[in-house]
């Protein structure tokens, strides 16, 4: 707990002081070589992060990711409400073939707060989308949330269902995203459509003249030229004219084929290695566009990679010293295992609110092994409930995805973007556990 409280309040990155504290105990308290220590290093989510994230990069700088939004955004026949539904499905899709949550948020965040600065969309209900949307794919048997949640899953032999993990987290997130689109002004964008010249709103019998254009301000504005270009994320002439960002080339051609590989591959019956198929999936593009490929691996997510390797090795430590089985029988021996359930949940979801769920997932999940292995709840339920948990919380501005948001926000309502996105996290950390223990452990499914 003194890890996660240090990297939390301090700069220190949690991945690396995991490893410090994995070399400097391992070593100097419990005696073990290099190769013992490294015995819990997870060299196949090593290989699933350097792969999967490799890859996305290589889907950013080729324009197929900016393809894909305009592509929807186009699809939705300039209908503003569902704006801000491309972004959630757009996210989800790109978490849910494997792409880091943190890294996904990156790469859209920017794109959706210019699309919600041109149709009058506010920013933090733009931003609650992107975060859910992120998570609503996160849990996919492709994604990294899922792919650590299932190894804990099957090495301790557990029950367990990756396919509805993440049906019922992408149903949750649709939901909790239908409540922040009717709180947060959703409602008032219904009716409003796009037709090039301004936002014609058919509930009022006609068009208005704020949206695409933004005719008030001059054509050198620099904030309308900074808000045109976070929106157009590939280079375009600066002028008034609508064009099409991003064309379907041989490039992103190759790209969308490649994605639909890897997720042909990696399931049943091909049950190929997630991570070495999008390596080699990366490496094909590569060769087919070696100058818009080249800073690609630069952009892997190092920082995640170490936080997660990391983390799991740290915990590898643990488990061999018996701290996580003994931490597990502590609170299975409570006596009241409904209870001790939803403060598991609780844990999931403060801790996470305040650092990243990934690093969260890895370290939380096997200290609740011992109490799943006594039969006392539901242990696929549990570990849903801790799932979601521990997830939707990443709204907090204090977490990875929620300061994404705020950092990506227009500079004059970012303070209140970070003060709403805090109310609505803590929101969640107090109501989330409790919704999810009642729907998924209570039942007793």
């Amino acid at each position: 707990m003194a890890l996660f409280v240090v990297a939390t309040f301090t700069s220190v990155h949690m991945g690396a002081l995991a490893l410090m504290a994995t070399f400097l105990f391992g070593t100097f308290v419990l005696g073990e070589d290099v190769d013992t220590l490294l015995s819990g290093f997870p060299a196949d989510l090593f290989l699933i992060l350097v792969g999967v994230t490799y890859l996305f990069a290589l889907a950013k700088d080729n324009g197929t990711v900016d393809w894909m939004v305009h592509a929807m955004v186009k699809a939705v026949g300039g209908r503003v409400a569902l704006i801000p539904w491309v972004f959630f499905i757009v996210t989800a899709i790109l978490t849910g073939f494997g792409a880091v949550v943190p890294a996904a948020i990156a790469i859209i965040a920017p794109m959706s707060m210019g699309f919600a600065r041109r149709y009058g969309i506010k920013p933090l209900l733009m931003g609650l989308m992107v975060i859910n949307g992120g998570t609503a794919g996160g849990f996919s048997p492709l994604s990294i949330f899922g792919t650590i949640t299932n190894q804990v899953v099957e090495r301790n032999d557990l029950p367990g269902s990756p396919v509805l993990l993440f049906l019922m987290s992408f149903l949750f997130n649709v939901i909790l995203g239908l409540i922040c689109f009717y709180l947060f002004g959703g409602r008032d964008l219904l009716g409003k459509r796009d037709r090039g010249h301004g936002l014609e709103d058919s509930s009022a019998g006609g068009s208005t003249t704020r949206g695409a254009k933004m005719p008030d301000a001059p054509r050198d504005d620099p904030e309308r030229r900074a808000a045109r270009r976070s929106v157009q994320t590939t280079m375009v002439k600066d002028e008034d004219a609508d064009e099409q960002v991003t064309t379907l080339d041989r490039n992103r051609i190759i790209t969308l084929i490649g994605l639909i590989v890897l997720a042909v591959m990696v399931v049943p019956p091909l049950n190929q290695d997630v991570g070495f198929t999008a390596i080699c999936i990366a490496v094909i593009i590569s060769l087919f566009s070696p100058k818009v490929s080249k800073g690609a691996v630069s952009k892997v997510a190092w920082p995640t990679v170490l936080l997660i390797c990391g983390i799991v090795t740290y915990v590898g430590l643990l488990q061999r010293l018996g701290t996580i089985d003994w931490l597990g029988d502590q609170v299975a021996g409570m006596g009241a295992p409904l209870f001790a359930a939803l403060i598991i949940c609780f844990i999931g979801a403060v801790v996470s609110a305040f650092a990243s769920t990934t690093g969260i997932l890895g370290a939380l999940i096997p200290l609740a092994v011992p109490f799943l292995m006594t039969g006392s709840v539901s242990e696929i339920g549990l570990i849903i409930a801790l799932a979601i948990s521990s997830s939707v919380v990443d709204s907090s501005p204090f977490s990875t995805s929620g300061a994404l948001v705020v950092a990506n926000s227009p500079e004059q309502e970012r303070d209140k973007v970070f003060k709403q996105l805090m109310r609505w996290g803590f929101s969640m950390v107090l109501i989330a556990p409790i919704v999810t223990w009642l729907i998924f452990v209570v039942p007793g499914w």
